[in-house]
């Protein structure tokens, strides 16, 4: 292994109590794996460096020398190799992971706020003493209500007059903050959660929202990730190609600005959409369907292919 990877390596193990090499990050795991131990660091501490191997294929191969282990992801706690996500399981299971953890252990109850519509209809879901809400928010931040008996793990919060919510450990982080809500829906009321921690997404755009939007003016970025034959075959005014020039435009220029992808169905223009979010901008439209549903729903004489 070359010195300085190792030097770096060392450096942030020993700084750093707790350190987990995976793939992707704490808020975004890029692998199932990876995820599995995010979400069993996360029942007990509220602060961890995360490396992301997939950035640097320097570490990614250099970690799996210096631990002699050739998998990731590999937790380190207080300098000590603990394991994969199979051994760190297992010791979670067991509760040692959290003896070897002692005084790190950070994680505490979460905040959680339920207004009044969505308190009448919770708390009168419940049909025994025994029973509560039980929420669960994914890695992937996934929400999901359900009503039954806590799990003996799980942590319970008493939000009076009746009302008491459970959630597994793993997902105490993740929900600190959420505020529970009824909204008026199409299909009837439906409970609407806000979570504080969750990351940005990709958001939809139909083509007739974006029709409306480009007419009113919008200050809107509009990038086309189409091949040059394509654009060749049917173009939509206002839309860039992108190059190198427009991508640094994109990931130097302000991280709200609201930026459209399209393609020719919405499909390639989804993962670029998503790579962008992952570089850290927080307003990023997909155009659902591309610029087929454009000729289809606004415009069509643009030209379908």
């Amino acid at each position: 292994m070359d010195a300085t990877v190792r030097e770096r390596i060392s450096e942030t193990i020993t700084r750093n109590p707790v350190v987990l090499y995976m793939k992707g990050s704490r808020v975004r795991p890029q692998c199932g794996f990876s995820a599995q131990v995010v979400s069993v660091l996360d029942a007990f501490l509220t602060d961890y460096v995360t490396v992301d191997v997939l950035a640097d294929t320097a570490i990614r191969d250099g970690i799996k020398e210096y631990s002699s282990w050739p998998t990731i992801p590999q937790l380190y706690v207080r300098g000590e190799f603990v394991g994969g996500s199979d051994i760190v399981s297992a010791l979670d299971a067991s509760g040692e992971l959290q003896e070897k953890l002692g005084d790190l252990v950070t994680a505490a109850k979460p905040t959680i706020t339920v207004t009044a519509a969505a308190r009448a209809e919770l708390t009168g879901a419940t049909e025994s003493p025994n029973e509560c809400i039980r929420l669960d928010v994914s890695p992937t931040f996934e929400h999901d209500l359900a009503v039954g008996v806590p799990e003996p793990r799980d942590i319970v919060i008493d939000l009076g007059d009746g009302l008491r919510i459970s959630l597994p450990p793993s997902a105490s982080a993740r929900a600190n903050g959420v505020v529970i809500d009824m909204v008026t829906t199409p299909e009837g009321p439906a409970f609407h959660i806000e979570n504080p921690n969750q990351p940005p997404r990709v958001k939809r755009l139909t083509p007739k929202e974006l029709d409306a939007r480009m007419r009113n003016g919008e200050d809107l970025v509009l990038v086309d990730v189409r091949t040059d034959q394509e654009r060749a075959l049917a173009r939509l005014e206002g839309f860039r190609a992108l190059d190198p020039a427009l991508l640094a435009e994109l990931t130097d220029g302000p991280p709200g600005r609201a930026v459209v992808v399209l393609c020719h169905h919405g499909i390639r223009s989804q993962h670029f959409a998503e790579e962008l979010v992952s570089r850290g901008l927080r307003n990023v439209h997909n155009l659902a369907g591309g610029i087929d549903a454009w000729s289809a729903d606004v415009d069509p004489r643009v030209p379908r292919y």
